[in-house]
């Protein structure tokens, strides 16, 4: 794999400071004025970079904002997230989302976007609140990530640092289509089940991975005759996966009993990690240091019940692996019943993760082994894209993974690979170096161009982490000895 894209942190800072004391001073009668913006690269690779933007307010109250600047060497937004942006040539305008808009005395908010430059990427110097130029001393680099909005539910503390939208080493964020067929190399078994004192496990499955300070973190099953729980581990490269300490979640507040595939996310509107898992119903829990496994919340349901068009249509299927992704506007929950179903409900990013409504099924298939379970959605990067991967069981009995796109997340999908002859990934499409220590392509997750809701990848040189399984291996399901591996894209066209 590709390794090694520099990290910048290159920050510029402006704030409105009279004399030393950094004291706003209005003119009498008129409302006081004042900000300071925190503008940091986060992240830069050739014709492309990622930035984060921290607002506070250091003048009255403020319900709505819009923060304005220019660049000065025709570098231009891509995509933004927590805000609105308009572009016109050099001139930049952001504006607030529904839920970030109301800033006190003192308090801050912020956003992030990638963006594409030619020649040189300076950082702006000049930026202007609602009309105000922020104007004075620098407060360092790299200001703290505003708390989260008062109206939202969850009550644990923003993460001490705003995050960086760097992409994982391996995958840089360029831009473009998907290709309509895919041909793969996969690693070795890189992460295998470790028991302890407490916990005799079978088989490590369903991982889901963020790459985020350095390091990529992977939260899995760990499956056992008896049930699942969850696991997490961290590492700054693959080659350390294997030996990497893993921590079982349920000594967090999640807690002991049924907790299977996870996925998770930064929600950038309340700077909080998300951890979604199955439990009998949709369930998640909140953290604010992703690093810290110990800081998982009790587990909260995303709806009251089973919806009824699921309990309609489950058959004697099961209701499964439950996915998040987010837009501009709404949050989307997709679920599987393992009975050729795929489902999905809507609620806004303001209501998040409370709201989830209109549960409908997004996709169907007569067959249940073609549209099993385990399904991903993700935001293609430069492109009005969306992909949905779903796991199938082919004709052989074994796991692959079928694949359609659509410009929106709930419209309708069109098949992009998706046969067992022309799949997303199968054996029949995978190589391995050696010996194939798996013929099952199964239940896993990208490696995405960053780590929050969007959940945006690059369709250039894709990775996947998947769970593999020795192909000579029986017994029950929960028994089976899964391991996980990577998938590298070896047939990328950019």
């Amino acid at each position: 794999m590709e390794m090694g894209r520099r990290r910048l942190g290159l920050v510029a800072v402006v704030a409105v400071a009279v004399a030393a004391v950094g004291v706003v001073i209005a003119p009498a009668a008129q409302a006081s004025t004042g900000c300071r913006v925190d503008y940091t690269v986060t992240n830069q690779w050739p014709g492309g970079f990622g930035a984060n933007v921290n607002i506070t307010n250091l003048g009255d109250p403020v319900n709505g904002w819009r923060l304005t600047w220019s660049f000065t060497a025709g570098q231009t937004i891509t995509q933004l997230w927590s805000g609105a942006v308009a572009q016109s040539g050099a001139a930049v305008t952001v504006t607030n989302a529904s839920y970030n808009g109301s800033l006190g005395t003192g308090a801050g908010t912020s956003f992030g976007f990638n963006g594409a430059w030619t020649g040189a990427n300076p950082t702006p110097t000049s930026f202007a609140l609602n009309g105000v130029t922020c104007t004075g001393s620098a407060s360092g680099g790299g200001t703290g990530a505003s708390p989260p909005p008062s109206s939202q539910p969850p009550s644990s503390p923003p993460p001490s640092s705003a995050p960086p939208s760097s992409a994982p080493p391996s995958s840089p964020p360029a831009g473009g289509s998907m290709p309509s067929t895919f041909r793969w190399s996969s690693s070795s078994a890189l992460i295998a089940p470790r028991s302890d004192s407490t916990h005799t496990i079978a088989g490590i499955k369903d991982p889901s991975v963020v790459y985020y300070n350095g390091k990529y973190h992977v939260f899995a099953s760990a499956a056992n005759a008896s049930g699942y729980s969850l696991v997490y581990l961290s590492f700054t490269d693959w080659s350390q996966a294997g030996s990497a300490t893993q921590y079982y979640l349920d000594r967090s507040g999640i807690g002991t009993g049924y907790r299977a595939a996870p996925q998770v996310f930064y929600y950038a509107p309340q700077n909080l990690w998300y951890l979604v898992y199955q439990t009998g119903n949709a369930s998640y829990s909140t953290n604010s240091d992703i690093s810290n496994p110990n800081g998982w919340s009790a587990p909260r349901n995303f709806y009251p019940s089973m919806p009824s068009i699921i309990s309609q249509n489950i058959g004697s299927g099961y209701w499964v692996d439950m996915w998040v992704i987010c837009d501009s506007a709404n949050c989307y929950l997709f679920s599987s019943d393992d009975n050729g179903h795929l489902y999905r409900s809507q609620t806004t990013l303001a209501q998040f993760p409370n709201g989830f409504t209109n549960t409908v099924i997004a996709a169907s298939d007569a067959n249940r082994n073609n549209l099993f379970e385990a399904s991903n959605v993700y935001k293609v990067a430069g492109a009005n894209q969306y992909l949905l991967i779903v796991e199938a069981i082919g004709s052989d009995g074994r796991r692959y993974f079928r694949s359609w796109t659509s410009p929106t997340i709930n419209g309708s999908w069109t098949q992009l690979a998706a046969t067992e002859s022309n799949p997303f990934a199968r054996a029949n499409n995978v190589t391995f170096n050696g010996t194939a220590w798996t013929r099952d392509i199964s239940h896993g997750e990208m490696l995405r161009a960053g780590y929050d809701q969007t959940l945006t990848i690059s369709p250039c040189h894709i990775q996947y982490l998947y769970q593999g399984l020795d192909p000579n291996a029986g017994g029950s399901y929960n028994t089976l000895p899964w391991r996980l591996g990577l998938l590298t894209q070896t047939n990328s066209t950019c």
